[in-house]
């Protein structure tokens, strides 16, 4: 799963609570949520490598028809019931809504909205899950741990190389988090110190950016304190130290659940809840119509970002908008997902009108990639587009292996398949996202990622960071060209995005190292998305 580097843990693997009455949120107003969303803006007008949404509505737009199109949202769940996301749901006019009845005859029982690909007949459905490298091992550990490759028959190599890279992996990632949990845990009690100290010496209740900027504390400990708190906050978008302090408790308790789900090798709640043949690629009627699931955080993050509500002075602006509608899939836990669901998502949203699939997840291994491949293709046939975050890991995409990968196994690229990596709100050496995974070969282009702020469960609003957030923004400029200019192929969609890019030869510092190059070698383009001139591009080729 891409999670962005501060997530939000999710709940137990219990029935999915009702989603909250939609009321009018005592969120900000559509000025402060203008002024959040940073990355809507202009690089032009502006001088910040947004997208150019809002010039292009004012600009370009105004005087054109749009048409309907639905996107496709493959994501861990959705809360349906959000004041800024309950109008653009996509919905299947074919089904009666809880007669328990498959009354469209599509294999799905009462998929209004979409389908969950993670619940059980029972109505449950997975929260947390096992890592794909944690499945591997539990499934191949007792067959070949301890033997060498000459002992293995010929016909079990393959999946004795697999296993043996599986483990090495389980090994050091195991060691990882529990040495990452421990690290976590041990600050929790000194950051409230130090912060408690500093309000005291401040006397302040509350330590925000705009009072770290001008403290001035009564020695110098607390001086570079102050200094360093505020350029976290700021890093990470949070608006005070309480924030902060929440966001550790929420990385302690996700490194913990980590150890205690996600890499537990006897953990599997899908044998319980779901109750399907995890290996049978080929079935595809499983699951159940709870798009809420134990933890829609992500999902609702997500969908707010491409299409929330525009016109309802409340809340954020969605990227595209006004007929564009979202279909929810859930095939995405709180671990890794499986290709199978992957596979049977992209086929249910294909099946059922999606021109746009947005994937804002991935992993290391994906035992079952031709079947995801097959459904890429499947995809292509039926002219839609697939819209994939890079992932959080400041890999070179080019030289290491993350699912679903850019290229096709016999190492050709996807025609209909764009992958993005995540940029910031500043045009100097911070452009790509110090997380962000990159390629020449394998990331096509980057979007904002950074601090993106969008509906999050409860009719709240909220920033979070990843590609699992420049992706929506990719997928969301997808969708207004899809929607102003209805004859645009999945492929003429991936070719205008590419070259309307706005190319950046800022010197930057390459995820993860200490290096500096070129932005332009970050990726394929070179460049960010920027929708004012893909628009400019799509009426030319769209003659």
């Amino acid at each position: 799963m891409v999670a962005p580097p501060a997530e939000a843990p999710a709940a137990a693997v219990l029935p999915a609570p009702p989603p909250p009455a939609a009321t009018v949120p005592a969120g900000p107003t559509a000025t402060e949520a203008a002024a959040a969303q940073w990355y809507l803006k202009d690089p032009k007008l502006d001088g910040v490598p947004g997208i150019g949404d809002t010039r292009a509505y004012a600009e370009l737009l105004k005087n054109r028809v749009p048409t309907a199109v639905i996107v496709a949202v493959i994501d861990g769940g959705i809360d349906t019931a959000h004041v800024d996301l309950k109008p653009i749901l996509w919905t299947n006019a074919k089904e009666i809504p809880g007669n328990g009845l498959d009354d469209d005859k599509n294999g799905y029982i009462d998929d209004v909205h979409g389908w969950n690909f993670l619940g059980g007949a029972d109505g449950r459905s997975v929260g947390d899950e096992s890592l794909e490298v944690t499945r591997i091992v539990a499934k191949y550990r007792p067959r070949f741990r301890g033997k060498a490759r000459t002992a293995v028959p010929a016909a079990q190599r393959a999946e004795f190389d697999l296993y043996t890279k599986a483990e090495k992996a389980f090994t050091a990632r195991t060691k990882q988090e529990t040495d990452r949990a421990a690290q976590v845990e041990d600050m929790s009690g000194p950051l409230k110190m130090m912060v408690g100290a500093l309000k005291k010496d401040l006397n302040v209740e509350r330590l925000d950016t705009a009072t770290l900027h001008r403290a001035q504390a009564t020695n110098e400990n607390l001086r570079n304190l102050s200094r360093a708190l505020d350029q976290n906050l700021r890093q990470m978008g949070l608006a005070d130290t309480d924030a902060l302090e929440k966001e550790l408790v929420s990385g302690a308790r996700e490194e913990r659940n980590l150890l205690d789900n996600s890499l537990n090798l006897k953990f599997n709640p899908r044998a319980e809840i779901v109750k399907d043949n995890p290996d049978d690629v080929n079935q595809r009627f499983y699951g159940n119509n709870d798009l809420h699931g134990p933890d829609p955080l992500h999902g609702t993050h997500v969908s707010g970002i491409i299409a929330a509500v525009r016109d309802n002075n409340l809340g954020v602006q969605g990227v595209a908008g006004p007929l564009v509608r979202i279909m929810t899939v859930r095939a995405v836990p709180n671990g890794d997902e499986r290709d199978k669901d992957v596979a049977n998502g992209i086929r249910y949203a294909v099946d059922n009108g999606a021109k746009i699939i947005n994937m804002s997840f991935g992993k290391e291994f994906s035992p079952q990639r031709p079947a995801v491949e097959a459904a890429f293709k499947y995809a292509a046939a039926h002219d839609v587009l697939l819209v994939h975050a890079a992932g959080n890991e400041n890999d070179n995409l080019d030289v290491s292996n993350h699912y679903p990968a850019a290229l096709t196994l016999a190492g050709q690229p996807f025609p209909n398949l764009l992958t993005v990596g995540a940029s910031s709100a500043k045009d100097d050496a911070s452009l790509p996202a110090e997380f962000s995974n990159y390629g020449k070969k394998q990331v096509d282009v980057f979007a904002p990622g950074v601090a993106i702020y969008s509906t999050l469960p409860g009719n709240t609003y909220g920033m979070e960071s990843g590609t699992s957030m420049a992706s929506p923004v990719t997928a969301g400029v997808a969708a207004v060209l899809k929607s102003y200019f209805p004859t645009l192929t999945a492929v003429q969609l991936k070719d205008i995005i590419r070259r309307s890019a706005q190319v950046h030869h800022t010197l930057v510092r390459v995820p993860g190292t200490d290096k500096k190059a070129d932005f332009t070698t970050l990726s394929i383009t070179g460049g960010v998305v920027d929708l004012y001139e893909a628009i400019k591009l799509a009426e030319t080729v769209a003659k």
